[in-house]
């Protein structure tokens, strides 16, 4: 594996717990108020590492990798417990580490995992930070602001929708640009509103480089199905963990937990990943007629990711919890990274308050 990079003042080390090797960034005070980042997919905890410096003073930044991710061990995902695999990871670290309750962070695929881990834990829950989550009902194959499923089968969603020569690529280990499908290129045209380049370009590219590939690590196997896009979610690797077949129930989960810490929804205002338009979201791609056999927007529209998650939070508030949603301009999947102040002028008073 790469050698892990750093900034200074951020101590890299590693966490043994009953379920896994957990790779852990920290910064901050010992003692101070364990602020806890998740990152989300094709990334690692090093995409934190400069919003962690910046926190304020008396907080402890705390950043993992998720298993499959970074340099943390490589064990399967059991994709058929949905994103239980990564918050009994988390929970055994919070112990491991002393953690008794923290403001939670998670971007994309990490806010989902901590919709779950508020389900599982909430007496561990200060705060929830999402940044662009994944939508409560997952990614891919659901219709309509209640996430119905398009197909009773979830075509649509899980390994089989993930781009295979962005995968070979991956596998390859390709840093080149030469190339739309090159993981450098993704980063660059989607994590980001061009023309932004990140200043830790090459960390943040061999950090994503880290996620561990194959049929039953990322993206995860598929079940050949009779609907369009013509195949279902399997059972291992991360993309399926998202499915909505396996986390269908955490919407009202989440909505029912009797302790309702406060959320802040922060979002870039052109992200292209997780959107009611999403280019990574099979009801898009066919509905713009880059995939053909598209059944029509009456069976599979695109996914509205952003209202699902609007309507999810409306439901939290109502049944006893606060949320306040937050647009960051000219920001696409990454506002933390793009725009740090105006990310944490959103950020600090939310956990200091």
């Amino acid at each position: 594996m790469s050698p892990i990079p750093t900034l200074p003042g951020i101590e890299s080390s590693f966490v043994d717990t009953p379920r896994l090797r957990t790779h852990v960034l920290t910064c901050g005070p010992e003692g101070g108020t364990p602020v806890v980042f998740v990152h989300g997919n094709f990334s690692a905890s090093t995409f934190w590492e400069e919003i962690m410096l910046a926190l304020p003073g008396g907080f402890r930044g705390i950043a993992p990798d998720l298993r499959g991710y970074g340099w943390s061990e490589d064990k399967l995902i059991d994709a058929t417990r949905g994103y239980r695999d990564w918050t009994d990871d988390l929970f055994a670290l919070f112990q491991a580490m002393g953690i008794e309750r923290a403001h939670l962070v998670g971007w994309s695929l990490g806010g989902g995992v901590l919709y779950r881990f508020l389900i599982d834990h909430p007496e561990s829950v200060l705060s929830l930070t999402l940044v662009n989550p994944v939508s409560p009902y997952g990614f891919g194959g659901t219709k309509d602001l209640q996430g119905t499923p398009c197909y009773d089968d979830y075509a649509g969603s899980g390994g089989g929708v993930v781009n295979p020569e962005f995968v070979k690529r991956i596998v390859a280990q390709d840093r080149s640009a030469d190339d739309a499908n090159s993981p450098r290129n993704v980063i660059n045209s989607f994590y980001y509103k061009p023309p932004f380049r990140a200043a830790r370009e090459e960390d943040f590219l061999t950090a994503a480089l880290q996620e561990r590939t194959g049929e039953d690590r990322y993206p995860g196997d598929f079940t050949p199905s009779p609907n369009w896009p013509n195949m279902a979610p399997g059972r291992w690797g991360p993309i399926n963990a998202g499915s909505p077949k396996y986390v269908l129930g955490d919407a009202e989960a989440f909505c029912a937990v009797p302790s309702k810490p406060p959320v802040l929804w922060i979002r870039g205002s052109d992200d292209m990943i997780v959107s009611d338009n999403s280019m990574f979201d099979f009801g898009t791609l066919g509905k713009l007629g880059y995939v053909p056999g598209w059944p029509g927007e009456d069976v599979f529209p695109p996914q509205p990711m952003v209202g699902q998650t609007r309507a999810v939070l409306e439901r939290y508030a109502a049944e006893g919890g606060s949320y306040t949603e937050h647009v960051i301009s000219d920001t696409a999947h990454a506002p933390h990274i793009e725009k740090p102040e105006a990310f944490n002028a959103l950020f600090h008073p939310f956990i200091g308050g």
